[in-house]
């Protein structure tokens, strides 16, 4: 099985995500340790943020890797394992609070695709970049 570095490499979906990444410096430690559950923002979730959004993260690594961070649980959590929890925190150290009706969300996203299994961890797809505050 890959990590979860490698799957999101290995997905059309994930360029932006993979891009922050790298430039946020965060390869290493999603590539190895765990395990996480990450929350992963597809290309068109990207896309979503206002324009110069992505470009000015991509300028300032700290506040990229701190936004990206967000994104993600100490843990392995599969999506029946987080259907009984109202909120963890993040590794940024902010909670993420989710939501189940018809659809499972996490703060202001869609889980599109979840249980997506990597050597070290667990990922779900999201439709929104999860923003702090």
């Amino acid at each position: 099985m890959a990590t979860i570095v490698d799957v999101a490499v290995n997905n059309d979906s994930f360029k932006t995500l993979v891009e922050a990444v790298k430039v946020a410096d965060l390869v290493d430690t999603l590539a190895s340790g765990g395990p996480f559950t990450v929350f992963a923002p597809t290309d068109e979730a990207f896309a979503k943020l206002p324009p110069g959004t992505i470009q000015t993260l991509v300028q300032n690594p700290p506040q990229l890797a701190r936004i990206l961070t967000y994104h993600v649980v100490s843990g392995a959590y599969k999506q029946a394992d987080l259907a009984s929890l109202e909120n963890l925190n993040s590794v940024e150290g902010s909670p993420l609070n989710f939501h189940y009706s018809d659809e499972f969300e996490v703060k202001n996203a869609k889980v599109i695709n979840s249980d997506i299994e990597a050597d070290n961890g667990i990922i779900h797809v999201i439709d929104h970049v999860l923003l702090m505050g």
